[in-house]
Parts: structure tokens; C-alpha cells; sequence
């Protein structure tokens, strides 16, 4: 077949982002704890860029792209500081760091700002009040675990043995092979080609095996096991732990293991010959008994976390019919361009003519650094005024629910495309915005995607959150016979006369969410 070329016309939409949209979007989706890496590292690379300092040079407009009235400018920020008029930021400036207006400072908390307000230095404050002021401190911060790690209480285990230097070594793989539940889930024999291959450490399975047995009777219990039915078997053998139930709970785990896990309560009392008052006691001590025990390794590993860090402050008005959001700006310092910078342009851009290549040179990079740092601080506001705008449509949308005391029953439905619309930014940014970040109130601290649901039409025609459909359906599974659990199906049947028009494989979707078992795994 000959070949031949054609050319066509087609008519094809392409969306294509500015680097500048690009920058802000790279910004608007940092938190305010990584916002202030960034911003440091930015000043470290730019030396044009410096915080702000009332013992230097007073603010000047950073916008001001008429170098030769540097002069007027520095006057003319000093006068807009009098005034409260708006920053180069593009926001009220003093919103953010009066401390009338932090809402950790302000009447709800208690502070003790205003009272060492009055003394001139810290050296004047009286040690009373020096020592309030740091206990408020204190009860404000999430302490640390100042404990070891659950990693380290083991190998302190493996000290109290009496080991030979080869199978402490060994010991210490073994503990190391530990998955996040402290399961033992890799194999012998692929344990003793990895620490062949990769330790030079020459082991065998009946050692491991011996070995293994001596850790399963490290605290916690269990620890070690090879399965969960191991796990729990381990625990009921512990003699520190043996009880007047414990052997009977021992054979439910050794004969009726997977009938304990069905919950098939009848065939286990029926197989075991037990009453329903004895199997009462049994039932209790099984699960009362851990069946996660390294569940201690991610919380040591999670204790030590730093905690969640707000972004945003909402609160309601005194009179209780006003919302106000304000953004925490954190560590994250206020910048300028450095006035040395400014001054390096002024002097040398009225002559350039005159300049040596030195001067030029050294013009062309001072001209370059303050460029970028203005433009660095233009995307600092641009992000500012981008999450403001996005956080006031939210409280704005859930108004009812900050009101209410943060009522969950008060959220209304929300999406992504609603705060996009009304914000006049794109889909993309919301999502961005709202993407691991978090905003507290007097009642709690919430991420922002918690005030996002879809919605469903009640019978009647009126549109709801589907969070509303979760805590109907959490009421009603509450309030169940747990002799008889009801279906998905009968919930799905009670939810609509109720009002909730959902499906029945709706209702398992968000039965799962809520981690609530199926009705046979209800039954008592």
C-alpha cells in the first residue's frame, strides 16, 4: 500500500499553567510547619530577602518598583503601620500578630499577656507571673514520651537472658523480623539463609525455634507468635496471668479457634459443654486478651510526634452570630527585601553609564536578588489571601456548625467544585488548600476535608450530608437488640423510613466506614 502525507486543521483546547500559577500552587499546599522550612530556605538562598526588623529600617512598600523614591516609600509604610491600612501582604497586617486578635490569646484562653503587659522588660516581671505564664504554657503543649522505644525494652529483655553473645545476635534479627503487630510472619528457614547471607551469622531452624521460644515470654505476651491464634494461646499459657476460666478459655482457642473468630457463640458452648453463665467468663477473658501485642511499637513510635499544628483559627463573635477566620502564620517570619539591596539599586541605577563592569555586575545581581524577592513575597501573599478566601467560604457553607458548638449533626453537604465556585479559583487549588491542613475551634481540632461529604435527597426532597446518613445509621446499630442484630437490608428499610433514601450496599459502604461489623459478628 503507497503511503502519503496529509495535513489537517483540528480545533484542540489545551490548559496550560504560568509559572507563577505553578509557584502558587506549590505553596498553597504546604502546611504552616512546612511553610516556614520553606520560607527560611528561600531566605538562605536569597540574600535580598530578611525579616522584618523594627530596630532597622522601618517597613517599606516591597511593591514599589520605583527605585529612585526609596526615601518616600520607607515614609510612606510607616504611615500605613499608623494608619491599619493593608500591607504588602494584601491583608490586615495586624490582624495577624495583634495579640488582641490571637485566638490563643484572646479572653477564651486566659492568658497572661495583658498582665506582663505592663512591666517594661522580663527582668520586671514578678517570678508569680512568670511562673503562671509558664504553666499556661505548659498545659497548652502535647509533652513528649520520655520513655524508651518498645524496640528497646526488648533488647533490654534480651540482657535479663542467659544468652551467649551468637544468640544474642540472633535474638536481636528475630526481634528485628517483628512486623508492626509483633508477629512473627517471615519464615525459619528464609531467616536462617538471611542471616547467612546477608550477616555472615551461621544459625539453624531448631535454634531459631528455641530461640523464639524465649522471646514469645517477653513482655508483652504473645509477642513472637506466628499467628493470632498462637498469640492468644501464648497469653493464656502466661502462669502470671491463669484464672479460674482460663483453661476452658485455652480449649475455645485451641478446638473452636475458628468458631471464636465466626462468633458462632452456640457451636463453641455446644462443642465445650459449657452454660450460658461459664461462657459468659470465658467469652469475657478471650477478649480481654490482645491480639495485637507490637500494637506498643507504633504508638512509642507515634508518641514522640509533634502535634498537630492548626492553620487556620475560627471563632465565633461574642454575641454569637459571626464567624471569624484568621490564618497561623506559625514560624513563619514576616519578610522584606533587604534595605542594603535597595539602597545598592538606588545608588548605582541613576548612573549606570558611569558604572565599571564591577558595578554592572554587581547592579545586575542585587537587581536579580531583589526581583526574586519580591516576587517570593508576592506568592507568600498570593497564598495567604488564596486560604483565607477558601477557609472563610467553608465556614461560611458550615456557619451552622461552628454556631452550633461544632455539632456534627449541623454540617451540610459540600464538595470540592461548591468552594471552588465560590472562591472564583480552580478545582485543583481547593483541593490543594484543603489537603493536610487543619483548622481548630473552641471544640476541637478538625482537618479541612472533615467539611467536605456528598449529599443525598430525603423523601421529602430536602438535601443532606451523608454524614448525617453515617450517624443515623451509627444511632440505629447502637440502639439494636444485640440478640438479634439487624441486617444491612433492615437498616437500609429503617434508614428510609426515616427519611435517608439509601441503598442497601450504601449502607454496608458506610457500615464499613464507621468500622462496625455485619450482624453476625454483632450477635451476643
Amino acid at each position: 500500500m503507497a503511503q502519503r502525507l496529509e495535513q489537517t486543521q483540528a480545533a484542540v483546547q489545551t490548559q496550560q499553567l504560568s509559572s507563577l500559577q505553578v509557584a502558587v500552587a506549590k505553596l498553597v499546599e504546604l502546611p504552616v510547619t512546612e511553610l516556614a522550612t520553606r520560607v527560611r530556605d528561600e531566605m538562605v538562598d536569597n540574600a535580598a530577602l530578611e525579616e522584618k526588623d523594627s530596630d532597622a529600617y522601618p517597613d517599606s512598600a516591597d511593591n514599589d518598583n520605583d527605585l529612585s523614591s526609596e526615601a518616600d516609600a520607607r515614609s510612606d509604610a510607616d504611615a500605613e503601620g499608623e494608619d491599619g491600612s493593608l500591607g504588602p501582604d494584601g491583608d490586615d497586617a495586624a490582624s495577624e500578630t495583634d495579640p488582641d486578635n490571637s485566638f490563643e490569646e484572646n479572653e477564651d484562653y486566659g492568658t497572661e499577656a495583658d498582665a506582663m503587659g505592663d512591666y517594661f522588660s522580663a527582668d520586671d516581671v514578678p517570678d508569680y507571673l512568670q511562673q503562671r505564664a509558664e504553666e499556661e504554657r505548659d498545659r497548652r503543649e502535647v509533652p513528649f514520651s520520655a520513655q524508651g522505644s518498645f524496640y528497646e525494652d526488648l533488647q533490654r529483655q534480651i540482657g535479663e537472658q542467659n544468652l551467649s553473645e551468637h544468640e544474642q545476635q540472633v535474638m536481636e534479627y528475630l526481634i528485628g523480623s517483628l512486623d508492626e503487630d509483633g508477629f512473627l510472619r517471615k519464615d525459619l528457614d528464609a531467616l536462617v539463609d538471611e542471616l547467612a547471607i546477608y550477616h555472615n551469622i551461621t544459625t539453624t531452624r531448631p535454634e531459631l525455634e528455641h530461640l523464639l521460644s524465649i522471646l514469645q515470654r517477653f513482655d508483652p505476651r504473645g509477642i513472637g507468635a506466628r499467628s493470632l491464634q498462637e498469640c492468644l494461646h501464648i497469653q493464656l499459657t502466661d502462669p502470671d496471668q491463669q484464672g479460674p476460666y482460663t483453661k476452658l478459655a485455652l480449649a475455645v482457642v485451641d478446638k473452636c479457634f475458628k468458631d471464636f473468630v465466626g462468633r458462632r457463640w452456640d457451636v463453641v458452648k455446644r462443642r465445650l459443654n459449657m452454660d450460658d453463665e461459664t461462657f459468659d467468663h470465658v467469652r469475657h477473658c478471650l477478649t480481654h486478651l490482645n491480639p495485637r501485642p507490637g500494637s506498643a511499637l507504633s504508638e512509642s513510635a507515634s508518641a514522640g510526634a509533634p502535634t498537630i499544628v492548626p492553620d487556620f483559627y475560627v471563632r465565633v463573635s461574642p454575641d454569637g452570630d459571626s464567624l471569624r477566620v484568621t490564618l497561623n502564620n506559625g514560624d513563619v517570619p514576616e519578610l522584606r527585601v533587604s534595605p542594603a539591596f535597595r539602597d545598592s539599586l538606588q545608588q548605582y541605577g541613576g548612573s549606570k553609564a558611569n558604572l565599571t563592569r564591577e558595578q554592572r555586575d554587581a547592579y545586575t545581581y542585587a537587581r536579580q536578588k531583589v526581583d526574586a524577592a519580591k516576587s517570593f513575597i508576592n506568592l507568600l501573599s498570593r497564598r495567604k489571601e488564596t486560604l483565607l478566601s477558601v477557609m472563610q467560604c467553608i465556614a461560611d457553607k458550615q456557619r451552622d456548625f461552628f454556631l452550633s458548638d461544632d455539632d456534627e449533626e449541623q454540617l451540610h453537604p459540600l464538595g470540592l467544585k461548591d468552594v471552588a465556585e465560590k472562591v472564583g479559583v480552580d478545582i485543583s487549588t481547593v483541593s490543594r488548600v484543603t489537603n493536610s491542613k487543619y483548622v481548630q475551634t473552641l471544640y476541637g481540632t478538625y482537618p479541612l476535608k472533615y467539611f467536605f461529604s456528598q449529599q443525598f435527597t430525603t423523601t421529602d426532597g430536602d438535601e443532606l450530608s451523608a454524614r448525617k446518613v453515617k450517624a443515623a445509621l451509627r444511632t440505629l446499630i447502637e440502639g439494636e437488640d444485640k440478640h438479634h442484630p439487624l441486617s444491612d437490608e433492615v437498616l437500609a428499610q429503617r434508614l428510609k423510613a426515616q427519611g435517608y433514601n439509601v441503598a442497601r450496599r450504601t449502607v454496608a459502604k458506610y457500615r464499613d466506614m464507621l468500622g462496625l461489623p455485619t450482624a453476625r459478628l454483632r450477635k451476643e
